[in-house]
């Protein structure tokens, strides 16, 4: 099966291929939020009270492995630009089965961030307006982006610019307020320098080097949504340019963004303040700093935040829903577009996964809604377990279809071979830890289960099918 960019013309009269709606803003915004979630916001600080100040080497760590990824998602990308992103490379570079599997698992993945960040958001909404329930505030919320969604992906790329740009602006002012803090220049904030990070309170590591492993699997289920522009630059007028340009400015993102701001957390806020996991690492840097009203300027922060991730969630998923759709994986009727170029079946068909869930957390058994969120626990991994033995396999492909690869990964196959022993790593460390034990195990469940449809389904596939399939 070939990959057959579909970004780059108009819809055709059968309305089943997407429209290049989104401008150059847009989609550098888009990449930007991908790396921005409201865990930067709020679970860093359970990192930090977890590991201490040794909680930035798990950043780093992570940052480090997720700038590796993008860099190999990215070849692949700009190679061969397409919606479906890596599930498209994993059919053609592994097989079949793998690009069915992580396809769906990927979709489940963001309809299961829907009820999270509707659920998020519309508790903020409720401690200011308490009288409307909190389901109430999480129906409102997540109708309001699907509509955006469905009219035209420029609404959808409109709304992740100012949303990104919100975040974007708080956390420099965040670092920039904390810089000067540290050096001594607001007098308001009394912040002794530096020193808590190596001297007060245990030292660097108070808990051991065990700690910081523990943060390192925090940390990295933060970063996901890094891949994000190479699914949303496929509807843009040069998707090989954007995805280059986005794959490249990944590094000084996380710098500024994550490392930036857990130095000045952790240069300001002891480790072991008591309400550091509590209020959530910006929140309570601020009240230390003295800054009137920082849970209200955090709130609305992270209000932006998960509103954006649920756009995006919405996004995702119907665009990763069209793409195998495409590919004969899921109905047809999902691949079929509006006049716009909008797949609005799929996001239709997304959302309303989504808000079963999202109900199921109001009207079912708290198990019910538990056991539905363990299954994507280590989804994000497995992702990048496949974008890697997908490019170590992948670069051979390219070559034989004739196909100039333009932003290579570094020192390949090595860093490849890195990456993939690094994350196997980090998936047997999850299996020995019993915090994380059973998501794993659901993880793994689950995928097995679709991997065992998918492989059935390529079994019954013929040649002419296979052919009918890539042709749509």
């Amino acid at each position: 099966m070939s990959i057959s960019p579909t970004a780059g013309a108009q819809p055709p009269a059968s309305h089943s291929s997407l429209t290049p709606g989104f401008k150059q803003r847009h989609v550098t915004m888009i990449s930007v939020a991908g790396v921005i979630g409201a865990g930067l916001f709020v679970a860093s600080g359970r990192a930090i009270a977890a590991a201490g100040p040794a909680a930035i080497i798990a950043y780093i760590l992570a940052g480090l492995l997720v700038v590796l990824v993008m860099r190999m998602l990215g070849e692949m990308a700009v190679a061969s630009p397409d919606t479906g992103s890596f599930s498209t490379y994993a059919d053609r570079a592994i097989g079949h089965w793998a690009g069915f599997t992580i396809g769906w698992l990927y979709w489940w993945f963001w309809v299961l961030v829907v009820p999270l960040e509707a659920i998020a958001a519309a508790t903020i909404l409720n401690t200011w307006l308490p009288a409307v329930h909190v389901w109430v505030f999480a129906l409102g919320i997540t109708a309001l982006l699907t509509v955006t969604n469905l009219f035209s992906v420029g609404k959808y790329g409109e709304f992740e610019f100012w949303f990104a740009m919100l975040k974007v602006v708080s956390i420099v002012l965040f670092i920039g307020f904390g810089v000067a803090a540290i050096l001594g220049l607001i007098p308001a904030a009394p912040v002794s320098g530096v020193s808590r990070l190596v001297e007060a309170h245990g030292g660097f590591a108070p808990n051991g080097a065990g700690a910081v492993v523990g943060a390192l699997l925090t940390t990295m289920f933060s970063f996901i949504g890094a891949e994000v522009v190479t699914i949303a630059a496929s509807e843009s007028k040069d998707p090989a340019r954007q995805i280059s340009k986005a794959t490249r400015s990944v590094i000084w993102r996380i710098c500024l963004f994550y490392v930036g701001s857990v130095f000045v957390v952790i240069s300001v806020v002891p480790w072991n303040d008591p309400l550091l996991p509590l209020h959530g690492s910006y929140q309570r840097t601020l009240e230390l700093m003295h800054v009137p009203h920082a849970k209200a300027i955090v709130d609305v922060v992270v209000l932006a935040a998960v509103a954006s991730c649920l756009n995006s969630a919405i996004y995702i998923s119907s665009r990763m829903l069209f793409s195998l759709s495409k590919r004969g994986d899921a109905p047809q009727r999902f691949h079929r577009t509006s006049g716009e170029g909008v797949p609005r079946a799929a996001v239709i068909g997304s959302t309303i996964i989504g808000l079963l869930v999202t109900a199921s957390n109001f009207f079912a058994p708290s198990e019910v809604f538990t056991f539905l969120l363990s299954g994507s626990g280590a989804i994000a991994l497995l992702v990048y377990l496949v974008i890697a033995v997908s490019q170590l396999r992948m670069r051979g492909v390219l070559a034989k279809d004739g196909v100039r690869i333009e932003c290579r990964m570094w020192l390949y196959p090595y860093l490849t071979w890195v990456v993939i022993l690094l994350i196997a790593a980090v998936l047997v460390t999850m299996v020995v830890l019993p915090a994380h034990r059973y998501e794993v195990g659901s993880t793994a469940v689950l995928a097995g289960a679709i991997a065992l449809l998918g492989i059935m389904r390529a079994r019954r596939v013929t040649p002419q099918t296979a052919l009918r399939s890539a042709a749509r």
